[in-house]
């Protein structure tokens, strides 16, 4: 008679069989048990615990042997290809990682520019991770969103569906139901949500301009990315328009308007540099030009990339409605405008004829089927994530 197969989950206040073992509760689940049976005599310890704990990667279970967290019969195993025999019991410490406590409410204020049953729009201060990363794991607009709307837990990513760089100021939409969600994922497919930044760059800019060019992460920086054509990059068009260009002693620059038709990760910054035109405290992408020497002016202190999301529009998922909103730029954003002579600040420019949400253009842009920005799942989606 083959022997009976049992696996334990093991908590601080009891003790569970479990027919098809999964990863346990990080609250309550301390440890994993598991007696060899015959059906994995022989077969690999990493392979044996990936089939028990399907709710674990398999990287992760690598690294919690190599750790030495998992012991066979009382003794640490670190190698994830050692072979088992039958009758041996596994133990594996099933240790909490910092993503998988970061997911909780933290008071985080929030600037919540407008708000109904379906959707939430924020206006992000520079210097606020939108998404839990390594280094921000608990001190996110996520975090701050789950304190403030404690339902939006019931969402992937807390309804989140796109993001701003950390040190991007401006507008952000988050869905508060999973039909807006849905809605608004699809909206980015198909280019109904569109976003205006406004960027101070370096140089004279050209009166109007689109850049289309691929982007990739750079192969010889890993936190840069870099226009290439490798099968890896990914296509990128943006759309610049002048607002005003002004001679600051020896030095010109230039507010720009611009939209995106993708939104790729450091895409304005990317393509900015692409153009020579560098964007004023952008610590990456600079055109190879050195630091700035601190003279006392804005323009050589300022200590972040100068790109505000000043406008979003999109359809309301619920009525159908074409809806949009605008916010200034945060202090340090306006005294450096106030330093190049660059105003007003305290409404939209108007630098486009097109409207903001075009819908005629949309239904050009689905009928081409060209791919740019399709979203098929949400590992195809890009957030945008400044801290990868």
């Amino acid at each position: 008679m083959e022997q009976e197969e049992k696996s334990f989950v093991v908590s601080s206040d009891y003790i569970e069989e479990h027919p098809s073992a999964v990863e346990p509760s990080q609250k309550d689940a301390k440890k994993f048990i598991y007696e060899v049976g015959i059906n994995d005599d022989g077969d690999r310890l990493d392979k044996v615990l990936s089939a028990k704990l399907p709710d674990i990667s398999r990287s992760r279970i690598k690294n919690l042997i190599e750790s030495g967290c998992v012991l066979i019969n009382g003794e640490p195993s670190i190698k994830p290809k050692q072979k088992l025999q039958i009758g041996q019991l596994i133990e594996m410490d099933i240790k909490p990682r910092p993503e998988d406590e970061s997911f909780i409410p933290v008071d985080i204020p929030l600037d919540i520019v407008y708000e109904d049953d379906s959707l939430l729009v924020i206006n992000k201060p520079p210097g606020l991770v939108v998404h839990p990363a390594a280094g921000h794991w608990q001190d996110t607009l996520l975090n701050g969103l789950l304190f403030h709307r404690p339902q939006l837990k019931n969402l992937p990513r807390a309804g989140i569906v796109h993001r701003l760089d950390r040190d991007t100021s401006g507008l952000m939409v988050v869905a508060k139901t999973e039909v807006a969600q849905n809605s608004l994922v699809n909206q980015l497919q198909e280019r109904t949500v569109k976003r205006e930044y406004w960027a101070i760059v370096k140089g004279g800019a050209p009166k109007e301009k689109t850049i289309t060019a691929s982007i990739e992460r750079d192969p010889h920086h890993p936190l840069r990315f870099s226009i290439g054509n490798s099968p890896r990059a990914k296509p990128a068009t943006t759309s610049i328009r002048l607002v005003q260009t002004n001679q600051v002693g020896a030095k010109t620059y230039s507010w720009i308007a611009a939209r995106l038709k993708t939104g790729r990760t450091h895409q304005i910054r990317v393509h900015m540099e692409s153009l020579g035109l560098p964007l004023v405290g952008d610590p990456l992408y600079r055109s190879r030009l050195p630091v700035p020497k601190d003279d006392g002016s804005m323009a050589s202190t300022f200590n972040r990339q100068a790109l505000h999301a000043s406008r979003l529009g999109l359809i309301h998922p619920e009525t159908n409605e074409t809806i949009e909103w605008f916010v200034e730029p945060p202090e340090d954003f306006k005294k450096l405008m106030e330093e190049l002579s660059f105003a007003p600040w305290d409404k939209p420019v108007k630098v486009f004829e097109d409207p903001l949400v075009n819908l005629h253009e949309t239904e050009e842009l689905s009928e081409s089927n060209n791919g740019i920005g399709t979203i098929t799942s949400w590992k195809d989606f890009d957030f945008g994530d400044e801290e990868e």
